[in-house]
């Protein structure tokens, strides 16, 4: 299994006390790895000695067997509906989704454990069938139980549920309506990011269209078809108009708010009532801030 660890706090310490402590592995163990040449922090190999600062991206390449205990949290959250069977909550941009190595608490799951029985899905992600980026804001649904959670799965997978985006990107787009058709791997080039590639890749379909052009950027609107790792922040950049703000894929220095893009709307058939439901919600006030920003430059 191949880890990416984001630094979101200043911890100031040696990298192998650093990693034993957030994987829960000796520190012989990850020493090994470091000499291995197993541990980049930044795309660059370190030693043991390297100390780690905020904003530090370490990717650990390695089979690594790890215990992650998901505790409830009393962190707010914006549930737009809610039923015996699952849930829509409106994410915060700046929240993970689930825990992982080097993000044990403050995510979306654990804030959903203090208040709701979710499914078992998998170990560190009950009620959790489809992911939202970090920095992405917006609509997600969580099954409560496990049936549902089997079946919004198998809707996912096979198109069965409706997701629209609000993205702000850079760049004029010229024509109102496009369709980027073009699959998605792990980039074999830096493997903390994915891209458009054949080797490994799966099948991404994302559809866009113009909803409002200025002097450097575009708003679109964005529909997938698929639902891979990245899908609209990797197959705008392909194109040439990369999300705004996106620290990735973007162009320049991102602040810490992260990319312009928005999961606005939902739209799916209940797995046991089968009534149709639709859901909608406004993005963040960062996200409209740069928007009106856009338009008084016009």
């Amino acid at each position: 299994m191949n880890l990416e660890i984001q630094v979101i706090n200043n911890a100031e310490k040696r990298i192998d006390s650093y990693l034993a402590e957030e994987l829960n592995l000796s520190r012989s163990k990850i020493q090994k790895l470091i000499k291995q040449e197993l541990v980049t922090v930044n795309e660059k190999t370190i030693s043991n000695n390297y100390v780690v600062k905020l904003g530090d991206s370490i990717f650990v390449n390695d089979d690594l067997n790890y215990d992650i205990s998901v505790e409830p949290e009393n962190i707010p959250l914006d549930v737009v509906y809610e039923d015996d069977d699952l849930l829509v909550v409106n994410k915060a941009s700046g929240m993970v989704v689930h825990p992982a190595p080097g993000h044990y608490s403050g995510t979306l799951v654990n804030a959903l454990l203090y208040r709701f029985q979710l499914s078992s899905g998998e170990k560190n992600r009950p009620g959790i069938v489809h992911r939202l980026d970090k920095d992405t804001s917006g609509l997600m649904i969580v099954a409560k139980n496990d049936d549902v959670h089997e079946a919004l799965s198998k809707m996912i997978a096979n198109k069965e549920v409706e997701r629209h985006y609000l993205a702000i990107v850079d760049g004029v787009i010229k024509h109102d309506t496009g369709t980027v058709d073009a699959p998605i791997g792990r980039d074999p080039n830096n493997r903390q990011k994915m891209a458009v590639t054949d080797v490994h890749g799966k099948e991404a379909i994302t559809h866009f269209r113009v909803l409002e052009t200025f002097k450097n950027n575009s708003l679109v609107e964005c529909i997938l078809e698929t639902g891979r790792t990245h899908q609209i922040r990797v197959h705008m950049a392909y194109i040439g108009y990369p999300v705004s703000n996106d620290p990735l894929y973007g162009r320049g220095k991102a602040t810490e708010f992260g990319q312009m893009l928005h999961s606005k709307c939902i739209k799916f058939k209940h797995p046991r009532t089968k009534e149709e439901l639709f859901f909608e919600v406004d993005p963040p006030r960062k996200f409209l801030e740069k928007l009106q920003e856009l338009r008084d430059t016009i």
